[in-house]
């Protein structure tokens, strides 16, 4: 098994590196619905979670006694503005991550699907205490926000279970430690682990790691929930994962993000749409 980082390079790994990461990401907004009343917006350098609090939900308990259970919700803006960031107060998972990037995808899981059916949602996505949605430019936040407000707390009211049957539970083990693998892999596994993930779900994403090069020494990544086709996704790589790896992993030379197969046809359609846009542009400046 891969020899672990010295507890010198842990401690020098915990008091810097945050700051490196951080440094290219933008400032984030804790907001409130506007659909409530009293509502206001908090402008802030850093999330405060004791603010921007959403509805009340008074529910009745199963036990069929006359109590009354409280709810907040609050949502956050992040990096992407076709990402919203919703955080019930309460654990959503064990601590993983899943993405819901259709409705197939979404049957292991009831508040998922329920989620995808509202109109105008194009990705649902679960972190260990929030729930980032992502929209089309079809509608504004301030008509999706009620129905995903009511979906939400209707869920975690009523305490039924995110998955069916345990389905999904087990979450992504992309950065465990194998036996397998070597010091340099180890290293990379537990800098993404320890400093870069929790960095990025606090922007309501996520990033996998799909593997390192090692004639090459490039790391290759997926980004997940507000990251995934977000435009500041390709300076969080450069300016601050990359930085942070290689600062501490000699043998990392470079970071590129793993694109799906969707990602890759929705970008080459842009593409081919921006050729066509120019072309017009540039013949309509001739006659």
């Amino acid at each position: 098994m891969a020899s672990a980082p010295s507890s010198i390079m842990r401690s020098v790994i915990a008091s810097s590196s945050r700051s490196i990461l951080l440094s290219s990401r933008p400032a984030k907004v804790v907001v409130r619905s506007p659909a409530l009343p009293l509502a206001r917006s908090i402008h802030t350098s850093r999330p405060i979670a004791a603010l921007g609090r959403a509805p009340v939900l008074r529910a009745r308990p199963a036990s069929g006694r006359n109590e009354r259970r409280t709810m907040f919700i609050q949502t956050e803006t992040t990096p992407n503005e076709a990402s919203l960031k919703f955080i019930p107060g309460t654990p959503v998972t064990g601590g993983s991550t899943h993405e819901f990037l259709d409705l197939r995808s979404a049957l292991p899981s009831p508040l998922a699907t329920r989620l995808l059916t509202i109109d105008g949602l194009t990705e649902v996505f679960f972190g260990p205490d929030f729930v980032t949605c992502s929209k089309d430019e079809s509608l504004a936040w301030s008509i999706l926000k009620p129905e995903i407000f009511a979906v939400l707390m209707e869920h975690f009211s009523s305490g039924q279970p995110l998955f069916k049957d345990g389905q999904g539970e087990g979450g992504a083990e992309d950065t465990r430690v194998l036996d397998t693998d070597s010091e340099v892999v180890g290293m990379i596994k537990e800098l993404l682990e320890t400093r870069v993930r929790p960095a990025i779900q606090e922007d309501g994403g996520d990033i996998e790691y799909k593997g390192f090069i090692e004639d090459t020494g490039m790391v290759q990544l997926k980004l997940k929930g507000s990251c995934r086709g977000c435009s500041s996704s390709s300076v969080t790589l450069k300016n601050g994962i990359e930085r942070m790896l290689m600062h501490y992993v000699p043998e990392v030379q470079a970071v590129e993000q793993v694109l799906d197969d969707e990602e890759i046809i929705a970008l080459d359609e842009f593409a081919k749409f921006e050729a066509r846009l120019e072309k017009k542009q540039a013949e309509g400046k001739k006659e």
